[in-house]
């Protein structure tokens, strides 16, 4: 019975080392109760077998573990977990370019506050300054600032 307590604890403590490294990379309760499993399987052994035994018991567990910790790093095994893509586009990417204050422009619809406008043969969302504005009226840049387009008829 004491070797089939013995084997139970190493194993297990061993399968979640190598689960920790394999599908959960960092250092998660996964790994931490696998070395605490593990550890319990060598407590278990020094004392309940002979000194001869138990420190056999705890160099091959250490080697068990060691090696699926540089199986784990060598193989490339977490490569295929890693995200490789990046993301390279900004929010509002260059919306706001050629843009000035002052510049003249026709609302496309109603403002009230935020709303359509036409600058150019472009159309942008602004927003008025002083309120609502109907369509098709004049309005004039007043201000540029964190992405949002400022303006009054």
């Amino acid at each position: 019975m004491d070797w089939l307590i013995l084997i139970s604890l190493i194993v297990f403590g061993a399968l979640l080392i190598m689960l920790e490294v394999i599908f959960v990379p960092g250092t998660t309760i996964v790994g931490i109760l696998g070395l605490v499993f593990t550890a319990l399987g060598i407590y278990h052994a020094f004392s309940n077998f002979s000194v001869t035994i138990a420190y056999g018991v705890l160099f091959a567990s250490g080697i068990i573990n060691t090696g699926f910790i540089i199986y784990g790093f060598k193989s490339g095994v977490w490569d295929r977990f890693a995200l490789k893509n990046t993301v390279e586009g900004r929010t509002y990417d260059d919306r706001l370019l050629g843009l000035e204050v002052g510049q003249q422009g026709e609302t496309i619809s109603d403002c009230k506050p935020y709303g359509k406008i036409m600058i150019g043969d472009k159309i942008y969302e602004a927003k008025s300054q002083g309120g609502f504005i109907s369509s098709k009226t004049n309005i004039t840049i007043t201000k540029i600032e964190n992405n949002k387009i400022i303006i009054k008829p």
